[in-house]
């Protein structure tokens, strides 16, 4: 029997490089957002410089979160090296993801807000 408050949970991915300096504050974002959607706060990480990590990842900036595969900025990916990562934001550029933007692509993955882009 399924919880009704936690709907099937998409697979969310932490791609980082290990000196990045946003990375610990996306993992603080990521478990906000985890939160706010009723999910269990778990998320599958990879650092860019281990051995054996999935090509697919390499192209990412460090720190970028990924739902079911998508990076929840909708931002295609680029990097072909150790960089790191801006989100444009209504306050500015950020070092991570607004709380917010991870929530609407996780309920987005879940089908709870189809083609939706809003905020708490």
């Amino acid at each position: 029997m399924s919880d009704d408050r936690c709907p099937m949970k998409p697979e969310i991915t932490l791609v980082y490089d290990a000196d990045c300096p946003n990375a610990s504050s996306a993992r603080a974002a990521l478990r906000e957002a985890l939160t706010h959607a009723r999910l269990e706060p778990q998320w599958i990480e990879y650092d860019r410089a281990a051995s054996g990590i999935p090509k697919r990842f390499l192209r990412f900036g460090s720190p970028t979160i990924l739902v079911n595969g998508e990076d929840v900025a909708d931002e295609p990916a680029v990097a072909a090296a150790a960089s790191c990562r801006v989100y444009l934001t209504a306050g500015g550029l950020r070092g991570i993801p607004p709380v917010e933007t991870i929530v609407v692509a996780i309920k987005r993955r879940r089908g709870e807000a189809p083609g939706t882009r809003g905020v708490l």
